[in-house]
């Protein structure tokens, strides 16, 4: 009698068998008799029984595609020779290696210029970071978050990827701060102000100075813009959309990042003052970057008008931020000769600006070796990424 009850509740729906009990005692006393004789019937392994189980306890996967991380770097390694390559062949390597500076005093002093100017845009890049910190509720000090900076610019810019440094970012404030994803979100609306704000000064220049619409070169400048400041204009509206960046769940990186701006900017339409003063300092930060690039170019000997500057250069920095090269190498080179072109400037003198403001930003980088060695390696069981 026990066998045959046991055998008829073992065959019972699939809710049944995962809550599978005995409730009488005096039941189970009598399994525990018959246990021996009856223990094929617990067998929950058969066909009618597995596939369902399986899909219970074992979440659906997502198989979307994603490029294996050694072939995405060999690509980008592959794109930066390319540019490079073809860029150097369009000249004469004699008027290359005329166009590098002879070291005079005065070059000496605008490349150094040129690398204070860098380091001071880190330290403001640090101060919006800080900002943002700070609205989304997170109380650091400026040391910390310079310090977590220069170690993210060190991995990002000595590593064969720009993502690692944000990574480092992330993991080192979310550490300190117990809460990951709010680390995550204050970093992607960090360097989200910092891009806004370069289409702006574009536009903003080139409504000063339109003559400078009037060959291809500021048409191409004005394009890029508009498309640079609607796109990302798009992507905000849809992160900070109830319906929209409400509803994402983080199932891969976009969607995730789109969380996270979301719950930040939540808290930013609170607050809108905030998101003027750091845009303030995402303004005053490129500034910065422009005058130092301004610095390496009168080292080299060239002069353009300062207007020049702020209408392509901010063009410039878009292109070489987009991941097809290594640390813009190659693009920014190219995005150069294009955009200064069109004021009679050489294309050799052009690349060697390009290769001289990779330089300055790799000896500036070098200001997070001391924090990325020494600073904070624990992770806390807590915090996810």
């Amino acid at each position: 009698m026990a066998s045959a009850r046991v055998s008829w509740m073992s065959s019972r729906s699939n809710s049944e068998e995962r809550g599978f009990t005995l409730a009488s005692p005096c039941l189970k006393s009598k399994f525990r008799r018959h246990s021996t004789l009856n223990i094929h019937v617990l067998d929950f392994s058969g066909p009618p029984v597995r596939p369902n189980l399986r899909t219970l306890v074992i979440p659906k996967r997502n198989y979307s595609f994603r490029l294996p991380k050694k072939a995405s770097l060999g690509l980008r390694l592959i794109a930066s020779s390319v540019m490079l390559t073809l860029l150097l062949t369009q000249f004469p390597a004699d008027d290359l290696e005329a166009r590098w500076p002879d070291w005079e005093p005065t070059s000496w002093l605008w490349l150094s210029a040129s690398l204070l100017l860098t380091l001071g845009a880190f330290a403001l890049a640090s101060v919006r970071w800080l900002e943002v910190c700070r609205t989304l509720g997170e109380r650091l000090k400026f040391s910390q978050i310079f310090g977590y900076f220069l170690a993210g610019q060190f991995v990002g810019n000595f590593l064969p990827t720009t993502v690692g440094g944000d990574i480092l970012r992330v993991t080192r404030m979310g550490t300190a701060t117990n809460n990951h994803s709010r680390a995550f979100a204050s970093v992607i609306i960090e360097r989200s102000t910092g891009w806004l704000v370069l289409p702006v000064i574009t536009l903003f220049t080139l409504m000063l100075k339109p003559d400078l619409i009037s060959d291809r070169t500021g048409m191409v400048a004005l394009a890029a813009s508009v498309a640079t400041l609607v796109l990302l204009s798009l992507l905000i509206f849809v992160a900070q959309h109830p319906s929209i960046g409400g509803r994402l769940k983080g199932q891969n990186g976009l969607t995730a990042s789109l969380a996270a701006v979301h719950q930040g900017l939540a808290i930013y339409r609170k607050v809108p003052g905030s998101m003027f003063r750091l845009l303030a300092v995402a303004v005053a930060f490129q500034a910065c970057l422009i005058f130092a690039v301004i610095c390496i170019a009168n080292s080299i000997g060239i002069r353009l008008d300062m207007s020049t500057w702020f209408a392509f250069l901010p063009m410039v920095f878009v292109a070489q931020v987009l991941p097809i090269a290594i640390g813009g190498l190659g693009v920014r080179e190219a995005a150069l000769v294009f955009f200064l072109g069109s004021s009679y400037i050489a294309s050799s003198q052009s690349v060697v600006l390009g290769l001289l403001t990779y330089a300055v930003t790799l000896i500036a980088s070098l200001a997070g070796v001391v924090p990325f060695i020494f600073g904070p390696r624990r992770q806390n069981s807590g915090g996810r990424l």
